[in-house]
């Protein structure tokens, strides 16, 4: 049978006949007036959840997860500030219904109903989404998470403190906030929020401010599987740097209670804390999902007899707030006036076209205050001896070094961190005397946790700041990429655009290190970027080059919200030599206000025979070959894409017009690779002279044989023969 209808005529029935759970009596912290509206924003969540399954078996609702049985996060909405930004579980409309009454002007059941109607008149997600979140309430969207949400959570808690110390133009929350978060007993268990809890009581250890609230709704079971009792309390109980508070989801007095001690801790001192909230689940996991075919029918109708709203009548009535008589009519008359605004709500516009689905991938630019420049005597005093060496050839990580210090000076904003980026500047010097300049709040070291370093800037973007965040090698970044594809690049798109979190990832990467590390130290993949909707990848080849592209990255996340990558070859982070000691790949450092903007290739050459079109290690290798196809009669031209995402179709199509032969040089795998892309861009312009060299479909081995499975000069100019001739 339907639980949803079994639980709905349980409640009309025993309410009718007064025949309600046992519990212990209201607490005292909740006025009459209070518990009563708490109880109509849980009606009102229950009501929402049985007319969104109703909607889904007519074809006009689309998603359905339910709230029931969490409508005590009504009551810890209450105990919040409408200020403190909350990043919700997916199963607390309560909350967001109960935040809304907090806030003058907003009623979040029309806006609730076009969302689960997926209408693009939805004011949060435009109908891309059935999702909880709104502008207004300070709740980002979350779409069906899974614990990815913890580690922002940690970013956007640091923030606050940071924010104090370091303003930046853009901030959002006040300076006492905090920050919520809230997730199921099952994602406690996740190695991404394990990650986060550790993060949030390594940082408070340290006595760093950390105003975060963890809130575990524990129903006692994820999706089909049990969690064992007690669990979730000998886990978190005695966890160091995090404090444990314990509160009952089903009594909305005791809740309320509950999250006033924990919340005021919080605050007070601005430290991290852990709400356990026992809660039941109602109806099963989600959408027809039937409860009694993987839990016993008597557990089931136990945690149905558990109902939350009816212990809320009964306190109610204890309290002398409401009759059960009229908690009854509220109840109804809620219900129906559901149904009547569901009526209504289908049938309102949906999104049909791929542009207006799209439309929000790409956040909307914000206006910025115009920057001054920076004063000459502060940058001399900054740059120290560096000043003097700038009209020099030097390396390419001495110019992104000095290029992210003329960045930090001009945008206070910008927060730089990662793993070893402080006192040790990097396993390869870049960042070597930024903590020096800058001091441990701009440069921060962060424990070893990737996700967390991604978390801490997606929650830094959040409340204001231009995070830089370092991944040490490309490859460690497959232990987070999640916090990028799922949590970064979707922010705007299932906001519509109304919360954005930009960012300037720097990761270390690519191979051709000369017998170091393998292939968790040279990687040349890159596939899992690259497919991202919206995402920005920059891949410069010569310091000059990753100086001014560096420029226009952090123009992108500032000015246009833009989440960018910016790929650092690690093996010309050192290069010096075209040929042997001439010192021709290095380069001055270009005046600060110069930039190369996105989509902007560079050109080498003005030959027609052959265009190499190539980017990173694959660059330096085709003009390493220049020479021996010119002493072959090859005229050719070299193509550096720069920017690998989007690809720069218009771009790289203009500066090979007129070429007989193209050749693609690509450093990463023949499968997945850039190649795959630019011979099918190429093809489709009706060029048929054309070929592709590659990596091949390996990792990539330590000591002598680094460079084996990686195109080298040799190969370019036997591919290029072989074509041409």
């Amino acid at each position: 049978m339907d639980r949803a209808q079994i639980v709905h005529e349980n409640f009309l029935s025993r309410v009718a006949n007064v025949d309600l759970p046992l519990g212990k009596p209201p607490v005292t912290g909740l006025s009459g007036p209070a518990a009563v509206a708490l109880f109509r924003s849980q009606c009102l969540s229950r009501a929402l959840d049985r007319t969104s399954r109703a909607m889904q078996k007519t074809g006009q609702g689309f998603y359905t997860i339910g709230s029931s049985g969490h409508e005590g996060m009504a009551a810890v909405a209450a105990a919040l500030r409408p200020t403190d930004m909350a990043f919700l579980h997916y199963r607390d409309a309560a909350f967001q219904l109960a935040r809304a009454d907090q806030v003058p002007g907003q009623s979040a059941l029309w806006d609730m109903l076009l969302s689960f109607a997926c209408s693009s008149e939805d004011p949060i997600s435009g109908g891309r989404h059935k999702v909880l979140g709104s502008k207004a309430l300070m709740i980002p969207p979350q779409t069906s998470t899974i614990a990815s949400h913890l580690p922002k959570a940690v970013g956007a808690a640091y923030a606050i403190g940071l924010a104090r110390r370091h303003p930046p133009e853009h901030k959002v929350l006040p300076d006492d906030a905090i920050v919520a978060c809230s997730f199921g007993d099952a994602s406690a268990n996740h190695s991404t929020a394990q990650g986060a809890f550790n993060a949030a009581g390594w940082a408070s250890y340290q006595s760093s401010p950390m105003p975060l609230l963890f809130i575990c709704e524990d129903n006692g079971i994820g999706i089909s599987t049990p969690t064992p009792k007690g669990w979730i309390a000998a886990g978190f109980r005695n966890r160091p740097g995090l404090e444990y508070f314990h509160g009952d989801g089903l009594d909305i007095y005791d809740a309320f209670a509950a999250t006033r001690r924990a919340a005021e801790f919080v605050r007070s001192r601005r430290k991290p804390a852990f709400l356990h909230l026992r809660t039941v689940r109602l109806y099963g996991h989600a959408g027809a999902d039937l409860p009694t075919t993987y839990m016993a029918r008597s557990a089931v109708e136990a945690d149905e007899a558990n109902d939350p709203l009816l212990h809320t009548v009964r306190l109610l009535a204890e309290a002398d707030a409401l009759t059960p008589a009229n908690a009854l009519a509220i109840y109804t008359e809620t219900q129906e006036r559901v149904t009547e605004c569901a009526a209504q709500a289908v049938t309102r516009p949906r999104l049909r076209k791929a542009q207006d689905v799209m439309a929000a991938i790409v956040p909307p630019s914000r206006v910025c205050a115009p920057t001054n420049g920076v004063d000459a005597a502060a940058r001399n005093t900054c740059f120290g001896s560096d000043i003097k060496a700038m009209d020099k050839p030097q390396p390419m990580s001495r110019l992104i070094n000095w290029a992210m210090t003329d960045l930090m000076l001009e945008h206070s904003e910008i927060i730089c961190c990662g793993e070893d980026v402080g006192r040790k500047g990097g396993v390869y010097g870049v960042t070597q005397r930024l903590q020096d300049r800058f001091g441990k709040d701009r440069i921060i070291d962060t424990l070893l946790d990737e996700q967390t370093i991604l978390g801490l800037a997606l929650g830094l973007a959040q409340n204001g700041f231009l995070p830089m965040p370092e991944i040490q090698f490309l490859a460690y970044l497959h232990n987070a990429e999640d916090q990028i594809r799922g949590e970064a690049a979707t922010l705007s798109f299932f906001s519509n655009g109304q919360f954005t979190n930009p960012m300037v990832l720097r990761i270390a990467g690519l191979g051709y290190q000369k017998g170091f590390g393998g292939h968790f130290h040279n990687d040349n993949s890159i596939a899992v970027l690259r497919d991202i909707p919206g995402l920005v990848i920059a891949c410069p080849s010569t310091g000059a080059d990753a100086a001014m592209m560096l420029r226009e990255c952090v123009r992108l996340a500032r000015e246009e919200q833009r989440v960018v990558v910016f790929l650092e070859p690690i093996a010309l982070y050192p290069m010096r030599d075209l040929a042997e000691a001439d010192m021709a790949w290095m380069t001055p450092y270009p005046s600060p206000d110069l930039r190369i903007p996105l989509g902007d290739v560079g050109i080498h050459g003005t030959g027609k025979d052959l265009a190499i079109v190539t980017y990173g290690n694959g660059n330096y290798l085709s003009r390493k070959a220049e020479a021996g196809l010119r002493t072959h009669g090859i005229d050719l031209r070299i193509i550096d894409m720069r920017w690998l995402s989007p690809l720069p179709q218009d771009a790289i199509l203009q500066a090979t017009k007129g070429c007989k032969n193209i050749l693609i040089v690509d450093e990463c795998r023949r499968t997945g690779g850039q190649a795959e892309a630019l011979m099918a861009m190429f093809t489709e312009a009706g060029q048929t002279r054309l070929a592709r060299l590659t990596a091949e479909d390996s990792f990539i081995a330590t000591g002598p044989a680094y460079g084996a499975t990686l195109p080298d000069e040799a190969q370019i100019i036997t591919a290029a023969l072989e074509l041409v001739q």
